[in-house]
């Protein structure tokens, strides 16, 4: 494709492969070529406090975007690399138009039905990659923040479900939730927790 004919390039990204619970999410976002966003690059470089004024910017003035997510139980039916590129092309479907070409973090196609090109490092390297992971990666927070309340005595309002000491040692002591991710290894030998108490 010429680049001359590109005009609606979406960039696509997901957060949350690694943690041991919740869904992962991901999120895409053609960026507004009338409107510079300062300040965009990799999630994970960014403090939580950029990352949160950075995605409220991009929501109001990309020229559009979608955030969407698989579910725990799609993570285990499907296993964490299938299901975050489910995410991915969510995602993309949910978008008013189609992309003139999609832009991929990472080097796995998710399957769409429109031009696209993977990108090693894209989340550091193609603001729109960088616009989608910031989205992806404060959605999924936020609904870590919400399952929090639901289940308070794994910190997930912490470490968001990754296996840090106080999530492992939490684990340990109360067993896993249903939220967990029963097919990771760090799960699957543990006793299942019904109801919080």
């Amino acid at each position: 494709m010429e680049t001359s004919t590109i005009e609606l390039i979406c960039g696509v990204d997901e957060a949350g492969r690694g943690p041991l619970a919740g869904p992962v999410y991901a999120a895409c976002v053609v960026l507004n070529a009338a409107f510079t966003i300062d300040g965009l690059a990799d999630s994970k470089k960014l403090s939580e406090r950029k990352r949160n004024a950075l995605a409220i910017t991009i929501k109001k003035h990309a020229k559009a975007w979608a955030i969407s997510y698989a579910s725990v139980q799609e993570v285990d039916q499907l296993n964490i690399l299938q299901a975050s590129l489910l995410a991915m092309k969510r995602a993309v479907e949910s978008l008013p138009f189609t992309p003139d070409i999609v832009l991929v973090d990472g080097n796995q196609n998710p399957g769409l039905h429109c031009p696209m090109r993977t990108i090693i490092r894209g989340d550091s390297l193609i603001p729109e990659i960088s616009a989608a992971s910031i989205l992806a990666k404060t959605a999924r927070d936020a609904e870590m923040q919400r399952l929090h309340r639901c289940f308070p005595k794994y910190g997930f309002d912490k470490h968001k479900g990754y296996p840090t000491k106080a999530h492992l040692a939490a684990l340990q002591q109360y067993g896993a939730c249903e939220i967990h991710r029963q097919s990771f290894a760090p799960i699957r030998t543990l006793p299942f927790n019904e109801k919080e108490d």
